[in-house]
């Protein structure tokens, strides 16, 4: 405000200077030093206007990055559940594009805001101590401009929502694509996408140029009523001037108070825009800070000693949200410590759903599911999972070395432990084998390594943290049965005394297992050893005999 009000002030020095020359008062000297005056005051702006910018926009560079670090906190706190409903691209724009929008208008939107603010206010009052009559000319083509500020603004809003919203699809576009590269380019996609990409840039064009024409019609606007204004005070100030109510110095000065207003009413449609902008990326924003996961901690979480692993499933049922066919029926289990179970079934059957809800990404039901007898919705999330270790169906790796991979869950692990767990995975060998050993880089998502490469080094993960659940959910479909059958006796041997829970298609590799459990649509239909359930179940044995057959049949050819 302190720049500002200099700039004001040198209207009046103008003045001053004017009405000695038509006085015939005015000596080189007054004008030299009113001269003098006028350079000293556009200094001080100078270094005022600096320094206060760069404090505001530096404030709002402050803003961005506490945003985005309270976005990214608050995203890994969301479960399973939000993210299939928002995409990774969706999220990307919010924490790039729409943060940038509230960076702007809360840095060169305040800034222009708070210039166009006081000076407007104080330019009309400096205006209305030279003549009232002749400042509310000048000020009656405003309310027009406000009106159609207004007017524009709304729809500003919804185009830039709607901007927005494409940026979100065309970035998660892109970061599909480039995840799943080998696939395009395996069925020759690649000008399919890029031609769908290109269709999805134009779109996003014309939906820019859509809001440009409303935001190209602020300037006009607020231009044509800033001239009209000045157009008014020349006709009807100049009169005024000739007629000698008021002097030509209150003539030159109100000039320039009204050109000092210029710039407010040229700013109008700059900071409706930039806050336009701002207001829709921030309700976007809110909208991801009002979203609240399903999983929550108890009001008091007790305090709770060192879990053993013991599981007890009691009439489980559940049905993922949004569908109506329960995925699990009526479970009913006991888990022992220290078990090698086997988990069978056909595709959908509900073995994942199982492993989800073990590992508490959805929530259960009160009395529903217990670990050493507590009930988990009395427990922190952080204690139940903490006590398993986890290997999903879908291996996610990060663009970092094998020993990073590995060691994701302990980073502090020792070289000596690491190669122990590799081994158990029988994946030592093979990283022995790259490049650089457990130091080669593995690129996006495990790109330079095999399937069956990704699924033992997640195994290897999940064995480092030496938890006393285990579960690896079909994390060995990529290998052969017979590498499969190995794998699974080292890691019972390497997990003995703790429980073992292996999801797998294939029964042979699991007839090791103290006891195999059989899925169908959702219910336990079978339980025993493989002997047992080769006798005792018509369902389990015919499987297993389609599954040798065509092994056999493999080795044959």
């Amino acid at each position: 405000m302190t720049v500002d009000f200099l700039q004001l002030v040198i209207p009046r020095v103008i003045k001053a200077a004017v009405d000695a020359l038509q006085s015939g008062s005015a000596t080189p000297s007054s004008l030299l030093i009113s001269g003098a005056y006028i350079i000293l005051l556009a200094l001080g702006i100078a270094v005022l206007r600096f320094f206060w910018r760069n404090w505001i926009l530096g404030f709002s560079r402050s803003l961005e990055t506490d945003l985005r670090g309270r976005m990214f906190a608050h995203i890994l706190t969301l479960d399973r559940a939000f993210f299939q409903r928002r995409t990774a691209g969706e999220i990307m724009a919010l924490a790039t594009n729409d943060l940038s929008s509230v960076q702007l208008a809360s840095g060169m939107g305040l800034v222009a805001f708070v210039d166009a603010a006081f000076m407007g206010v104080a330019a009309i009052a400096f205006m209305a101590y030279i003549d009232p009559w002749l400042t509310a000319i000048a000020v009656a083509p405003m309310p027009l401009l406000a009106l159609m500020t207004r007017y524009l603004s709304a729809r500003l809003h919804r185009r830039f929502r709607k901007v927005q919203e494409q940026f979100s699809a065309m970035t998660e576009f892109a970061r599909s694509t480039f995840s799943a590269m080998r696939l395009i380019k395996a069925y020759n996609q690649e000008k399919p996408q890029s031609e769908r990409f290109e269709s999805m840039g134009k779109t996003y064009v014309r939906d820019n140029l859509r809001l440009s024409f409303v935001y190209g019609a602020l300037f006009p606007v607020s231009g044509f009523i800033g001239n009209a204004s000045l157009l008014l005070v020349l006709v009807f100030g100049g009169r005024m001037a000739i007629q000698g109510t008021i002097t030509l110095g209150d003539f030159v000065a109100f000039i320039n108070y009204l050109l000092l207003m210029t710039w407010p009413m040229m700013a109008v449609g700059w900071v409706a825009d930039l806050f336009q902008r701002g207001t829709t990326s921030l309700g976007r924003i809110q909208a991801l800070f009002d979203e609240r996961p399903s999983l929550q901690d108890p009001p008091a979480p007790p305090l709770v000693p060192a879990l053993r692993g013991e599981i007890q499933i009691c009439n489980l049922s559940f049905t993922y949200p949004g569908q109506t066919r329960a995925a699990l029926r009526d479970i009913k289990l006991e888990v022992h410590e220290g078990r090698f179970l086997g988990l069978v079934g056909r595709t959908g059957s509900g073995k994942t759903t199982l492993c989800h809800l073990l590992t508490r990404l959805y929530p259960v039901p009160d009395g529903s599911l217990f670990v050493d007898g507590r009930d988990v919705n009395g427990l922190p999330l952080a204690a139940v999972r903490e006590m398993i270790a986890y290997v999903p169906q879908e291996v996610i790796l990060f663009s970092d070395t094998v020993a990073f991979n590995i060691t994701m869950g302990k980073p502090e692990a020792a070289p000596e432990e690491i190669e122990a767990v590799a081994r158990a995975a029988a994946i030592h060998d093979e990283i022995m084998a790259m490049k650089d050993g457990y130091q080669t880089r593995i690129g996006e998502r495990g790109v330079k390594l095999s399937g069956g490469q990704r699924q033992r080094l997640a195994i290897a993960r999940a064995l480092l943290l030496n938890r006393p659940i285990i579960v690896i959910d079909d994390g060995l479909s990529a290998v052969d049965m017979e590498t499969e059958h190995a794998i699974i006796r080292s890691i019972a041997g390497y997990l003995k005394g703790r429980t073992c829970i292996i999801v797998s298609h294939r029964i042979a590799p699991l007839a090791d297992a103290h006891e195999i459990l059989v899925m169908e649509r959702g219910r336990l239909v079978a339980r025993g050893s493989h002997a047992e359930l080769l006798e005792a179940s018509p369902f389990y044995a015919t499987i297993y005999r389609q599954q040798s057959m065509r092994e056999e049949a493999s080795h044959a050819a």
